[in-house]
């Protein structure tokens, strides 16, 4: 089968709902979406960093419990892990405060086995971060000369709306790399102060990549894709406990997609069916919203059996198809 390289920074996602704290769970954009991988049978590595100290001792078993590749997780002796405070309000979306004490913001680790339909996963700030872009680029560069399939969630957030000019670059490299883009609409409003899907996709995606994604919380999604398709999907109702993780379990359900359905790169190069469109957007939204009815990050258990048994009999037939 084939698997999923996240790359992404990782922390303790303290969640706190009426000022108390209900929850302390490891997180991270990337993170988050490979825990939902890895418990859903598909084969996942995560690369990142994590603090020398209790927290990044969970941070590595969490990855291992999941079924997770922890082995490019690297730990520095004088680092602490970084904590993130996520606190709910009345309709169960998070405002956040990062605190991060690194001596070096660098990762070091050596290239793992990438062969071509791999997916590699990356996003956040931690892609465009100064510190650790000759880690990322060298990285990007390496999996698609290998011939992965790259899924890039631009994930900006507010916090970093002071740097946007200094990461510019950064972004647009990101960008041409990608074969797939997600964003929301809060994202593109702190990097380019727009929130329409067709003024961000015909200004500033369009030229690096055709395919792009456009999340609102509520409202449906956006898709513009190759070939001119564009389309909406509504959001799954459901009841919401929290939004955390919602985005990250989207990106995960997508890539689950691409390797149930047998999506290649040479097929999203020529573009995509609609109807293909269809199936993986169905598997995002699934995911999502099954990660809103709980206090977690990633999806449960038993949605992630029933995923795993899903994509077990996908592959079997597509050998007996072979």
């Amino acid at each position: 089968m084939r698997k999923v390289i996240a790359i992404g920074e990782t922390v303790l996602d303290i969640i706190f709902k009426d000022n108390k704290p209900i929850q302390a769970v490891p997180g991270g954009s990337a993170y988050n979406a490979i825990i939902s991988l890895g418990r859903c049978g598909v084969p996942a590595m995560f690369i990142g960093e994590a603090g020398n100290d209790r927290i990044g001792e969970m941070v590595r078993q969490y990855l291992v419990d999941n079924g997770v590749d922890a082995s490019n997780l690297n730990v520095f002796p004088e680092s602490k892990s970084p904590i993130s405070l996520a606190f709910l309000n009345e309709d169960n979306n998070a405002d956040y405060l990062f605190y991060k004490d690194h001596p070096r913001d660098q990762i070091d680790y050596v290239y793992p086995e990438i062969n071509p339909e791999d997916i590699v996963l990356f996003g956040s700030f931690f892609a465009v971060n100064p510190v650790v872009r000759p880690q990322v680029m060298g990285f990007l560069d390496y999996a698609r000369k290998r011939g992965a399939i790259i899924y890039y969630d631009v994930n900006y957030r507010a916090s970093h709306r002071h740097e946007v000019m200094k990461v510019t670059p950064n972004i647009l490299e990101n960008l041409e790399f990608a074969d797939i883009v997600r964003g929301s609409d809060e994202d593109f409003e702190v990097m380019y102060k727009k929130k329409d899907a067709d003024a961000v996709y015909r200004s500033e995606i369009s030229f690096y990549t055709k395919n792009f994604l456009y999340t609102r919380g509520k409202e449906p999604v956006e898709l513009r894709a190759q070939g001119g398709l564009a389309k909406q999907y509504p959001v799954l109702q459901t009841e919401t406990v929290s939004t955390i993780g919602a985005g990250d379990s989207f990106n995960a359900g997508f890539v689950y997609g691409l390797i149930k359905y047998g999506i290649t790169r040479s097929m999203i190069e020529a573009g995509m069916s609609e109807a293909q469109w269809d199936d993986l957007l169905g598997c995002a939204q699934q995911f999502s919203a099954n990660v809103c009815q709980s206090i977690n990050n990633s999806v449960d258990a038993d949605f992630a059996g029933k995923m795993r048994q899903e994509l077990e009999e996908a592959c079997r037939e597509a050998e007996i198809n072979e």
